[in-house]
């Protein structure tokens, strides 16, 4: 690794992290307006839906036609990844704060491990059950902030049940990407994967929206536009490209920020607080995904 891939694969991946943490907040921001999860995902994905599709086509051009089953598992991992994780993400946030929200979904490593037991029988490490109960320890401390904030115990459960469920996703999607990134490339794998999970949405607002619900207050579209560009698209090719000069381990390592930058600016922006309970709960989840993280 030259010192030159070294330093800019880890510009990337604070891009990619800085990205990918204040989703969130974007999505809180428009909330107040009275959209609904399902047509703001939709406005996000068609926003984002060009750059896939020149992404996509150009890496497809230089590339051999993808075989059947190929096509398949980008459709399943498109499916579940982007489309999944992203409407039940979407879904949670409507009712928890966006710190909680980004604690929860950075356990998808642990999550990850989990599905190696159950699919290929590989065995879990002290090391990494330390891990475990380390980031789901974190997750009750922050939860309980939440439920004290609110109130209202059944909201806060079924937010945290749908974010939960988003890092489930999430974690299905990266136990089956690895070996399609190597089999068809990580930018066109990428590409193909959104521009599925940008039909699914559209196709799911279709089903279930009327048509003047795309009418919104010129802010909303501000906003779903920022979140289409600077925390899809750019953080999604930006974390590829860190992976591919510094590797996983280091870009992983990076995105360990995430839940931190999420709680400070939930705090600034959206007047979340700052609690004691709140930074002992991420401290918990990120020196659990450290643990597992480092060789």
């Amino acid at each position: 690794m030259s010192e030159t891939d070294r330093h800019w694969g880890l510009i990337l991946a604070g891009i990619a992290a800085f990205g990918f943490s204040f989703k969130a907040i974007l999505i809180k921001l428009a909330y107040p307006y009275g959209i609904d999860a399902v047509t703001l995902l939709a406005l996000r994905m068609s926003f984002a839906l060009p750059i896939f599709l020149y992404v996509g086509l150009a890496a497809s051009m230089k590339l051999s036609p993808l075989m059947a089953r190929d096509w398949g598992m980008v459709v399943v991992l498109g499916l579940f990844g982007y489309y999944g994780a992203s409407i039940l993400d979407f879904f949670g946030l409507q009712y928890v704060s966006a710190g909680l929200e980004r604690l929860i979904l950075f356990t998808y490593p642990t999550l990850t491990l989990l599905f190696g037991v159950i699919l290929h029988g590989t065995q879990i490490t002290r090391k990494e059950w330390i891990s475990i109960a380390l980031c789901y320890s974190g997750i009750a401390i922050a939860f309980m902030h939440d439920l004290r904030l609110s109130g209202d115990a059944s909201s806060t459960l079924i937010g945290a049940g749908f974010v939960f469920g988003s890092a489930v996703c999430y974690a299905v999607y990266l136990t089956g990407s690895s070996g399609m990134i190597q089999r068809i490339g990580a930018a066109r794998f990428t590409a193909l994967a959104m521009l599925v999970s940008t039909f699914a949405t559209l196709a799911h607002f279709l089903a279930t929206q009327p048509l003047t619900q795309l009418i919104q207050p010129w802010p909303v579209y501000g906003y779903a536009l920022t979140m289409a560009v600077f925390c899809t698209a750019v953080p999604v090719f930006a974390q590829s490209s860190a992976i591919r000069r510094i590797g996983s381990g280091r870009a992983a390592m990076v995105g360990m920020i995430g839940p931190l930058l999420t709680i400070g600016f939930a705090a600034l922006l959206l007047n979340e607080g700052f609690s004691t309970a709140q930074m002992l709960g991420a401290a918990l989840v990120i020196g659990g995904i450290a643990i597992v993280s480092m060789k």
